[in-house]
Order: C-alpha cells, then structure tokens, then sequence
C-alpha cells in the first residue's frame, strides 16, 4: 500500500485509535486488567505509533501544492513549537480533573491550579498550536489534511471532554470547580515554575535537534 491509499488507512486509523479506546464499555473492561497507569501507557504508546505512521504516510502521499514555501514559515512553527513546549512543561505530571485521564486528581487544588487554571486542556492545546504551527511550512494536500484535521480534532475534542466530564461529575460541581480554578492563582516566582519553563526550553531545543534526524528538514534551514 501506497500513496493517497496508505494516507487514507493511516488517518482512518488514528481516528479509530482515538475514538474506541475511551468508549464504554471497551475503557472499563481494558482498565480492569491493565489498570489504570496501564491502560494510560498502552493508550500513549498506541497513539505514538499510529501518529508516526501517519506522518510517515502522509509524506509518501503525491505531492500536490496548495501555497509554496516562503521563508518566514520556519518562524511560525517555531514560535508556536516554542509556546507548546513550555505549556508542556507547565502541565507534565500535574493533576487535572479536567481531563478525562487525570494525575493524582485527587489532591487538585483549584486555589493553586497551575496551567490549568488558564487552560483546562493543555495537551490539547499544545497538539492544535503543534498543528497549526506546521500547516505554514507545508502547504501541500496530504500534509494540510493532516495537520488541519490535527487541529480541528484537538478544538473539538476539548468540547467534547467538557461535556464528559460534566456528565461525569455533575453540572454544577464541574462549574464551581472551573470557576473556582480560574480565580486562582496559576503561577509564581518559585523555583519549581522557574524549572519548569527551563525544561520546556531544553524540550524545545531537543526537538529541534532531533528534528532533522527524525523527520527529515530541518527547522533552523531554509
């Protein structure tokens, strides 16, 4: 399988990957014998491949241009890849009740939400800057499906966790938290968010090392 046919099979299958996993009753039934840390690693590590061979696919499909590469594009994408590495530092390992998976939601304290207190779904937030960022430089067909639908996956798919959880926790305890979280305060001069956005720096530069022997171009060249 090849070109636009091994695009299409990929595409349908990242969505497939991302859809049933969290269904009921296929999520309970994999969590009661993975467990819940388990069923979070398979489910990453699913989505992992499945991403990698969508990228792959997507740069086999035919070549068709919609706008051509131009300079400033690079800028684009690495200001928004700066943007999300550093919402990815700020929100690794922190609890958000927010989410439909969740860390130590338990012990959330909406007084001292961190990113969360100013976005609910920061994961998602960074795959649609992630998204949008790259459609500049790659502005053929197959890759301006995948990163638009990336993009629009990721907006939607915010909504749709708010309604979930909604459901899940009850109208009215969901906005009081939320209200609550957003008042509070998210960050300060202290030494773990100073180290924090350190990190998101080095992932950023990691990235863009890394980027040339992984993917192909690299960012810093034009």
């Amino acid at each position: 399988m090849s070109g636009w046919g091994e695009f299409v099979a990929a595409y349908g299958v990242f969505l497939v990957s991302h859809a049933i996993p969290i269904r009921p009753p296929v999520r309970p039934f994999v969590t009661a014998r993975l467990g819940r840390v388990g069923f979070s690693l398979a489910y990453s590590l699913l989505s992992i491949a499945v991403l990698v061979w969508l990228i792959v696919a997507a740069g086999r499909a035919p070549h068709v241009e919609l706008w051509p590469r131009a300079a400033w594009q690079n800028h684009v994408t690495l200001v928004t890849m700066a943007v999300a590495c550093l919402i990815v530092a700020l929100a690794a390992f922190q609890p958000n009740p927010f989410s439909f998976g969740g860390w130590r939601n338990a012990i959330f304290d909406p007084a001292r939400p961190g990113i969360i207190g100013l976005i609910r779904h920061p994961f998602l937030a960074v795959l649609t800057l992630w998204a949008a960022g790259h459609l500049a430089p790659n502005g053929d067909l197959a890759h301006v499906v995948l990163f638009g639908g990336f993009a629009l996956f990721a907006l939607l798919g915010m909504g749709l966790i708010d309604g979930r959880r909604r459901r899940e926790m009850g109208n009215e305890a969901w906005e009081k938290l939320a209200r609550a979280a957003g008042k509070g305060r998210s960050f300060g001069p202290n030494a773990t968010t100073f180290a924090r956005l350190t990190a998101g720096l080095a992932l950023l530069a990691a990235l863009i090392w890394l980027h040339p022997h992984i993917i192909g171009p690299d960012p810093l060249a034009w």
